[in-house]
C-alpha cells in the first residue's frame, strides 16, 4: 500500500476523532461550581455530607398538657396534645486535612408550650484520625459518652421518646457539653474500646451536676436550692469513663455490652458530688440471607444509679430573716435508678414491631421548699414510674420513616389527679434527605 495514502487516512480520521470530541465537550453543560468545597492553596478542602433530619408528631393523651410536660419529659419528646416539631437537625460534616474531620449538627424546634422557635448547637467537634496505637482525641461540644441512648440524636432512637431514667439523670436534652474525649481501640482478639473525657459540668445540658439556675428553677433536684459555684480546680469539671466491646456470638446474632461511669461537682454547695453509673447490652439476630437487612430481631437494655451528694442548706421561704419559716436540711445523699429495656421485631421489608418496659425509682427525700416537708412521691422526676410502650414503624425508604407509638405511664404523682394512669398516642413522621455519615453501630 502506497505510504502516503496511509498517512492521508490517518491524518483524515484524527480529524474526524478532533471534531467528534469537540462536539461532545461543546454538548456538555459546564461544570457545576462545587459549593461545598474550598481552594486553601495547593489544597481542596471539600465537604463530605450536608443532611437535613426532620421529626414532627401528632398525638393525643388522657392527662392535661401541664401533667404531659412532666411526663414527657425529653426535651425532643412528642409533648403535646396535638402537634408537636421534635427535632430538625442540619448536619455538616468535613474531612478537615490528613488528620482531622469534623462535625457540626445544628437543632431547630418549637416550644410546645409557647410556640417559640428554638435553636440549639447540638454537637460541633473534630476527631482525629492518623493517631497511633489505636488512639482517637475528639474535641469540643458534644454528647458525653455514656451507654448507648445518651449518644445518640433523636433520629437515631427506637422509640419517639427518650427513656424515663435518661430524663432523670440528663436532662430534657441529654448529657453534653465542651471538652474532650479519648479512645482507645484495644487489640484485644474482638472488638473492644475505652473511652476516657473532660467536659464543663455547667449548662443546661448537665441537669445531675452543677446545672444552670434557670434548668433547677423548672427541676430543682429534690427540691434543693441552686448554688452559683467557680471553676476552681480541675474537681470542677466532669469526668467519664465508658468500657464496649462486642462479639459475634453466632453468624447471625452480636452482642455489644458496656459499663459507663461519671464524676462530677453538682449544684448543691461546695464539696458536692454525683456519681452516675450504668451498664448497657444489645443484642442483634439478622440470618446472612437477607433482604436489604429485613428480618431482624433487637434486644437493648440498660440500667442506670446515681448518688447525688446533696449539701447541707438553708431555706427562708418568704426572704425576710426571722420571720419564722426558716428551716433547714442536713447533708443527705439521693439515689436515683432505673432501666428500660425493649424489643425490635422487623418482621417484613420495611416494617417493625417494637415493645419497651421501664421503671424508675428513688431512695432520699425531695422536699418542699415552702415547706420541709417529703414530697418525693408527688415529684414527677423522682417518684416510682413504670412506663410500657408498644410501636409500629414503617420504612417507606431509607429517607422516610412512619411510627405509631402507645404509652402507658403509671406515676406516683399521678395517683393525686382524676386520671392516675396516663394513656397516650403519639403518631410521628421523619423525613430525611442529603448525605449523613455513619452512627455507630
Amino acid at each position: 500500500m502506497d505510504c502516503g495514502l496511509v498517512k492521508q487516512q490517518e491524518s483524515e480520521l484524527d480529524k474526524a476523532l478532533r471534531e467528534a470530541e469537540g462536539q461532545k465537550r461543546q454538548a456538555q453543560p459546564p461544570p457545576t461550581p462545587d459549593i461545598a468545597s474550598l481552594k486553601a492553596g495547593a489544597v481542596t478542602l471539600r465537604l463530605i455530607d450536608i443532611s437535613m433530619d426532620s421529626l414532627v408528631a401528632a398525638g393525643a393523651s388522657n392527662q392535661r398538657e401541664e401533667e404531659m410536660f412532666n411526663l414527657q419529659g425529653g426535651g425532643h419528646d412528642p409533648r403535646k396534645r396535638g402537634f408537636t416539631v421534635q427535632n430538625i437537625e442540619l448536619s455538616l460534616a468535613a474531612a478537615v486535612d490528613p488528620y482531622l474531620t469534623a462535625e457540626t449538627h445544628l437543632i431547630y424546634l418549637l416550644d410546645p408550650e409557647a410556640g417559640e422557635s428554638v435553636f440549639e448547637l447540638e454537637e460541633v467537634f473534630a476527631t482525629t484520625t492518623a493517631l497511633p496505637w489505636g488512639f482517637q482525641l475528639e474535641m469540643g461540644h458534644f454528647f458525653t459518652e455514656f451507654g448507648r441512648i445518651n449518644p445518640q440524636h433523636p433520629h437515631q432512637w427506637d422509640f419517639q421518646d427518650q427513656p424515663v431514667i435518661n430524663t432523670r439523670l440528663f436532662g430534657p436534652d441529654g448529657l453534653r457539653g465542651p471538652g474532650f474525649r479519648l479512645g482507645w481501640l484495644t487489640p484485644l482478639p474482638f472488638f473492644s474500646e475505652l473511652h476516657f473525657g473532660m467536659q464543663n459540668a455547667n449548662g443546661e445540658t448537665m441537669a445531675s451536676f452543677f446545672g444552670s439556675d434557670e434548668l433547677f428553677e423548672e427541676r430543682p433536684t429534690g427540691g434543693r436550692q441552686f448554688v452559683e459555684q467557680d471553676v476552681r480546680s480541675f474537681s470542677d469539671l466532669l469526668y467519664h469513663l465508658r468500657a464496649n466491646a462486642s462479639h459475634d456470638l453466632t453468624d447471625d446474632i452480636t452482642a455489644v455490652f458496656g459499663v459507663s461511669g461519671l464524676l462530677g461537682p453538682n449544684a448543691t454547695g461546695p464539696e458536692a458530688d454525683t456519681q452516675i453509673y450504668g451498664i448497657d447490652l444489645k443484642v442483634k439476630w439478622r440470618p446472612a440471607e437477607n433482604f436489604r437487612g429485613w428480618p431482624f430481631v433487637v434486644w437493648q437494655t440498660e440500667f442506670m444509679l446515681r448518688r447525688y451528694e446533696a449539701a447541707a442548706q438553708d431555706f427562708d421561704p418568704d426572704g425576710v430573716p426571722a420571720s419564722g419559716d426558716e428551716f433547714s436540711v442536713d447533708r443527705e445523699t439521693l439515689r436515683d435508678h432505673g432501666f428500660y429495656t425493649f424489643v425490635l421485631y422487623g418482621f417484613s421489608y420495611g416494617w417493625v414491631a417494637g415493645l419497651r418496659f421501664e421503671r424508675a425509682d428513688s431512695g432520699g427525700a425531695s422536699i418542699d421548699p415552702a415547706t420541709g416537708v417529703d414530697v418525693t412521691d408527688a415529684d414527677p422526676f423522682r417518684d416510682r414510674r413504670t412506663r410500657i410502650s408498644s410501636s409500629i414503624g414503617w420504612h417507606p425508604t431509607e429517607f422516610s420513616r412512619v411510627r405509631l407509638q402507645y404509652n402507658l405511664d403509671k406515676a406516683d404523682h399521678l395517683d393525686a389527679t382524676d386520671d392516675d394512669i396516663g394513656h397516650s398516642v403519639w403518631l410521628g413522621i421523619e423525613f430525611f434527605f442529603g448525605a449523613h455519615a455513619a452512627h455507630k453501630y
